[in-house]
C-alpha cells in the first residue's frame, strides 16, 4: 500500500518541481542570452535527462555484475524509447485537448456562429520551426542507428568508440549555442515572475540559479524514488522484472521530459516543449551510450534490438511528417502507439 501512496506522491513531487524548473530555466536561459529553442534542447534537456544519465552511469561504473551492468544498457535505451513515443504522444494529446479547449472558448465568445476546424489539423509551427525540429532528429537517428548497429558487434576497440559519443554531443551541444543567436530576431515575450521572488520583475540572479539547482536536486530524487516503487510494485502485480525494467522504467525515468512538455503546452510554449524533448533524445542517444560502451560489452539480447528498432521507426516516422511540414497534434499523438507495438512485440520474447 505504501508503494502506491509513494508512487503517487513522487509524481506530485516530480511535477510541482517541473513547474518551478521551467519557470527557473527560462530566466536562466534569458541571463544567459541564449536562443529560446536552445532553452529547450540544451539547459531544460541537461536537466531532464540527468536522472537516466546517472542510472547509466551509476549501473554501468559500480555494478559487480553483469547483471547489474546490463540494467544500465537497458536505461540507455528505454530512455530514447519512451522520449520518441510516449513523450511526444503525451505532448500531441496535450496539445489536441488545449486547442479544443480554445476552439470551444472561441465559438462560446462568437455565440456559436461559424464553423471550426478540427482541433488536430493545424501544422505544428511554421516551417522554419518545422525544419528546426527535423534537425535535431536527423542530428538524432544515424547517432542512434549506430548505437544500435555496435550492440550485435564485437571488436576489441570497440570500448574507445564510446568517446565518440561524447564529442558528437558536443557537437550537438556547439551547434545549438551558435544557432541560437538566431532566435534572437524573434520577439521576445514577457516572462512570468519567478516564482522564488514573485514580487521582483527581474529577480535576482542567485535566486534564478537557486531555483534551478533546488528543483534540479528534487526532480532527480523523487524521479529516483518514483522507479524504485515501480519496481517494487510490479511483483506484487505479478509483472516480471524484465517487464518492469524495460516497460514501466524507462517512462519513469522520462517522466519529467513529459511533465515539462505538459506544462509548456498549458502555457502555450509549444516551441519549448517539443525542443526539450527532441534535446533530452540528443542526449540519451550519446551521453549513456558512451558510458555504455566504455564500461561495458555493449551486447545486445532480443529485447534491446526491438526496443532500437522501434525508436528508429517512431523517429522516420516524425520526420517523414516534419520534412513535408504536416505534423500537426494529431500526427504527433499517434506515435505513441509505437510503444504499444514494443510492449506488444516484447512480451512475447519474455514469456
Amino acid at each position: 500500500m505504501w508503494h502506491f501512496v509513494l508512487l503517487i506522491v513522487c509524481a506530485a513531487a516530480i511535477y510541482l518541481s517541473c513547474e518551478w524548473f521551467v519557470n527557473a530555466v527560462e530566466w536562466l536561459g534569458q541571463r544567459l542570452n541564449v536562443g529560446k529553442m536552445a532553452v529547450g534542447t540544451i539547459l531544460a534537456a541537461f536537466g531532464t535527462a540527468l536522472p537516466e544519465s546517472v542510472v547509466t552511469l551509476v549501473a554501468v561504473t559500480t555494478g559487480g555484475t553483469k547483471e547489474a551492468k546490463d540494467i544500465g544498457v537497458g536505461a540507455a535505451m528505454g530512455g530514447p524509447l519512451a522520449l520518441a513515443t510516449v513523450a511526444y504522444g503525451v505532448t500531441g494529446v496535450m496539445l489536441l485537448l488545449n486547442r479544443r479547449k480554445q476552439r470551444a472558448l472561441a465559438t462560446a465568445g462568437a455565440g456559436g456562429a461559424g464553423t471550426v476546424e478540427p482541433p488536430g489539423l493545424d501544422v505544428l509551427g511554421d516551417e522554419k520551426d518545422t525544419k528546426r525540429l527535423a534537425k535535431d532528429q536527423t542530428w538524432f537517428l544515424p547517432i542512434f542507428i549506430v548505437k544500435v548497429a555496435l550492440g550485435l558487434m564485437a571488436f576489441a576497440f570497440k570500448p574507445a568508440l564510446g568517446l565518440l559519443f561524447f564529442a558528437a554531443y558536443a557537437v550537438y551541444f556547439w551547434r545549438e549555442i551558435r544557432g541560437s543567436s538566431d532566435d534572437g530576431n524573434e520577439e521576445h515575450e514577457e516572462l512570468e515572475p519567478l516564482k522564488l521572488q514573485p514580487k521582483a520583475p527581474s529577480p535576482a540572479t542567485w535566486a534564478v540559479v537557486v531555483q534551478t539547482l533546488a528543483t534540479l536536486a528534487v526532480i532527480f530524487f523523487a524521479s529516483q524514488l518514483f522507479v524504485k516503487q515501480l519496481d517494487a510494485i510490479g511483483p506484487m502485480l505479478g509483472l516480471p522484472a524484465a517487464v518492469t525494467a524495460l516497460l514501466l522504467s524507462p517512462i519513469a525515468t522520462e517522466l519529467p521530459e513529459t511533465m515539462n512538455a505538459i506544462i509548456w503546452v498549458r502555457q502555450g510554449k509549444t516551441k519549448l516543449a517539443l525542443a526539450n524533448i527532441s534535446g533530452a533524445m540528443m542526449i540519451q542517444a550519446t551521453v549513456p551510450s558512451g558510458l555504455g560502451l566504455l564500461f561495458t560489452t555493449w551486447k545486445f539480447d532480443g529485447a534491446l534490438l526491438w526496443s532500437g528498432l522501434i525508436t528508429m521507426a517512431a523517429i522516420v516516422y516524425l520526420l517523414a511528417a516534419m520534412r513535408a511540414h504536416k505534423l500537426t497534434p494529431a500526427r504527433l499523438s499517434l506515435v505513441g502507439l509505437f510503444y504499444l507495438v514494443f510492449a506488444a512485440g516484447l512480451l512475447p520474447t519474455l514469456a
